[in-house]
């Protein structure tokens, strides 16, 4: 269970604004999450610039605060303690690996969304990115994976390959990103604008 998942929603209902968007490296969360937070108004927190701010306060640089986290089990825990904070407050399009587990577990509710995409397209787009090959990126892209699947389940006990609890599961290679936020808009106002 994530830090602080005890506390229940504030008044007992609907939280105010929170949409989650995750997805594995290259499935476009960030795009996709930046375009829902324009289009609804609400703030975007993305998980890379939480993660970067306490490579920061570290004094590091994002590789070795990368390789300090991936030892370091308190790194991953207090970064799910911090957006989870940021979730809570509401009025969120928050964008992470775990946004979707961490909403779940704050009992937050909103609209949970999960991207994914073929395998070599996504490390097309890695390899873009970060200016590396193909194959490096899609061998890169399947041991990150791993990894984070097995730290996440020993550390919280889940399993990132359980999309039951999203309620959209979207696929980046055949939708644009505008096209993706355009869906998960529509189920925000759907879910809570019709009420």
């Amino acid at each position: 269970m994530l830090p602080g998942s005890t506390s229940p929603p504030a008044g007992g209902g609907r939280h105010d604004g929170v949409v989650t968007v995750s997805g594995p490296p290259g499935s476009g969360t960030t795009t996709a999450a930046s375009h829902v937070a324009s289009q609804l108004g609400l703030e975007l927190v993305p998980g890379g610039r939480v993660f970067r701010a306490m490579a920061a306060e570290h004094g590091m640089t994002l590789a070795q605060f990368g390789a300090y986290a991936a030892a370091q089990p308190a790194v991953d825990i207090e970064l799910d303690r911090r957006l989870a904070e940021q979730a809570r407050a509401g009025g969120v399009v928050l964008e992470s690996r775990l946004a979707g587990w961490i909403a779940v577990n704050e009992h937050l509710d909103g609209i949970r969304a999960y991207l994914q995409c073929d395998d070599r397209l996504r490390a097309e787009r890695v390899a873009a990115r970060e200016g590396i090959a193909v194959d490096q990126a899609l061998a890169e892209n399947v041991e990150r994976e791993k990894v984070e699947h097995d730290r996440y389940l020993a550390l919280y006990g889940l399993d990132t390959g359980d999309l039951s609890i999203y309620d959209l599961v979207l696929d980046s290679g055949v939708l644009g990103a505008r096209q993706i936020a355009d869906r998960i808009v529509a189920a925000v106002r759907s879910r809570f604008l019709t009420h």
